[in-house]
């Protein structure tokens, strides 16, 4: 799947569905100069452009297109957009802006009722003061000896893609290093939350009957993860879920779960792999408007 590369489809796109998503105010004497869905447009367009606030206020000021689509009679001050970040970008509200979003995406036939197979996966960000991100290491060579070198902490987030279309369904940031599995029943409760998922498939990162048994218990969404983890036997799994990986295992579904690999690369290469937030929180906020802006990219791409 590609991605638009038109800041006027990307605006027109943005504004839509934080239109059918947030009320215009949010109080009745709010001061009523811009709309709660013209300033999430322009967050997207941070975004896109990969500026900063300073940046996309310059852009829209000398981009007349980009004001008459978001229906702007006078471009908002940096120091607006900074503040209604804070706002727009809290979980639940994000969360209603990824449902608009998709819900656009139905419309256009891009995704069904019903998600078919999804991916879930997680990967790390940089910040700007970080060059690479690492986690602690046992040195093989010697039994309980650790590596000498230093490691530091990282912003990361896991998601749950749709495989036929890339598409983002949720995203849950967290901060690294740290296993996988901890945003598991997270990531896929809100996944399902926005649309029906049939199967869901996952790495050997995820393995756990605990989570076999949350998806497919509570959840109703066919879990596949490949059992035995990081061990060697050749004993069968005494969990009933987990005896069933390592029994039926069906590899044709799991070959699609590349595609969560894809939909990072595409995050990464289209809008930059690091964050220019410090706190933990500005970074959680930041990651989930790149994930909002990816799905934008793509619906009418």
């Amino acid at each position: 799947m590609t991605t638009s590369k038109s800041p006027l489809t990307v605006a027109r796109v943005a504004y839509a569905a934080a239109q059918r998503s947030l009320p215009a105010y949010t109080h009745l004497k709010s001061p009523k100069k811009f709309t709660q869905p013209q300033l999430a447009a322009c967050l997207v367009l941070k975004e896109f452009f990969k500026t900063d606030y300073r940046g996309i206020a310059a852009i829209l000021e000398d981009s007349s297109d980009i004001r008459n689509i978001l229906e702007f009679n006078q471009v908002p001050h940096f120091t607006t957009l900074q503040k209604s970040a804070r706002q727009l970008l809290k979980k639940r509200t994000i969360k209603k802006l990824l449902k608009g979003i998709l819900s656009i995406a139905y419309e256009q036939k891009l995704i069904s009722s019903k998600v078919l197979l999804a991916a879930l996966d997680g990967s790390g960000f940089e910040s700007r003061h970080v060059s690479r991100y690492f986690v602690q290491r046992r040195d093989r060579a010697v039994k309980d000896k650790y590596q000498t070198s230093h490691y530091q902490r990282f912003p990361k987030v896991g998601i749950v893609c749709d495989t036929a279309n890339h598409l983002i369904l949720s995203g849950i940031p967290e901060r690294g290093p740290k296993f996988d599995r901890t945003h598991f029943k997270p990531a896929i409760r809100e996944a399902v939350d926005q649309i029906p998922i049939q199967t869901l498939v996952a790495d050997a990162g995820y393995d756990g009957e605990q989570n076999h048994v949350f998806a497919r218990e509570q959840l109703r969404v066919k879990s596949i993860i490949p059992p035995l983890a990081g061990r060697k036997t050749v004993k069968l799994p005494s969990t009933r879920y987990r005896r069933l990986m390592a029994t039926r295992f069906n590899r044709k579904a799991y070959g699609q779960r590349w595609q969560a690999e894809t939909v990072f690369s595409m995050l990464k290469r289209n809008l930059a792999s690091f964050l220019r937030a410090r706190t933990f929180w500005s970074q959680g906020r930041e990651i989930m408007l790149r994930l909002f802006t990816h799905n934008v990219a793509i619906v009418l791409s």
